[in-house]
């Protein structure tokens, strides 16, 4: 296969142009899952990309982004890589606490890195599945996260929906997009499981227990293609990247009919 050549390079004037193309639009609300290396060569790197997205939608919009720290959990649920069991109780001690300004992320990308180091990006308090967000919405959005069922109605990604915000896809595909667990929430279709982490409560850190849904994105895919029928999404290619532009309440209703769907069948069987 033929290697794409990238015929000029990506700036934020540019990259402003591209999204505009794609739907983006002032005033909007969007939760961003992203690729830097998807867009080819950037001028500025992550930082002209999240200057361009503040650049397009304004601060009368909102940006947000998922900033999980997956390793601030149980370390009994560790499996890439796991520890060995007589570690497990001295993590639990030790582990040092979520701070919303220092807690790095894990596996959420550079542009996301970038985008939470600003100072006026606030980040929602959860140690594992903490959102950030930027503009009008941002301290609604952020605020109240629920320990317990981080990615269900008492969510940041619940506040998307309340707003009728957008997901917005940049190079990468369905299995990155965090608001599809919310529509495993809304249909009941999780498995749960008791999860800890190390937080701070009344001026000291804990080590804190909380009920926590077993999320899977193995059918986020073949949910986002059969949506994608309905003439709802909007596709065009920013920089290098494919990207998509969704309305995340049309998708998340559509994907918790199929997964209700989908458990009255298990059910049936």
């Amino acid at each position: 296969m033929a290697t794409k050549i990238q015929p000029q390079p990506n700036t934020v004037r540019s990259l402003v142009s591209d999204f505009q193309s794609l739907g983006v639009q002032k005033g909007m609300t969007i939760i961003v899952h992203s690729s830097l290396k998807s867009l080819g060569w950037v001028c500025g790197g992550a930082n002209a990309v999240v200057q361009a997205l503040m650049e397009t939608v304004g601060r009368e919009g909102t940006i947000v982004m998922p900033t999980q720290s997956a390793e601030l959990s149980d370390p009994a649920y560790w499996e890439e890589p796991p520890v060995p069991e007589e570690w497990w109780e001295t993590i639990r001690n030790e582990m040092p606490a979520f701070d919303p300004k220092t807690t790095t992320t894990l596996g959420m990308g550079k542009i996301v890195d970038c985008f939470r180091s600003y100072d006026d990006v606030i980040r929602s308090y959860h140690p594992t599945t903490s959102f950030a967000a930027w503009g009008k919405h941002a301290h609604f959005i952020t605020e109240h996260h629920s320990l317990e069922f981080s990615l269900g109605e008492e969510s940041p990604l619940q506040k998307i929906y309340d707003l009728n915000g957008h997901v917005l896809l940049i190079g990468v595909g369905y299995e990155h997009n965090t608001s599809l667990h919310l529509a495993e929430c809304h249909a009941n279709a999780c498995y749960t499981c008791q999860q800890g982490s190390p937080i701070i409560e009344d001026d000291r850190r804990v080590w804190k227990e909380y009920e926590e849904f077993l999320y899977d994105t193995d059918k986020f895919n073949e949910i986002g293609f059969l949506f994608e029928r309905n003439g709802l999404v909007s596709t065009g290619q920013v920089g290098m990247a494919e990207c998509r532009l969704i309305p995340q309440r049309q998708l998340v209703d559509f994907a918790t009919a199929y997964f209700e769907k989908r458990k009255y069948i298990n059910q049936k069987l």
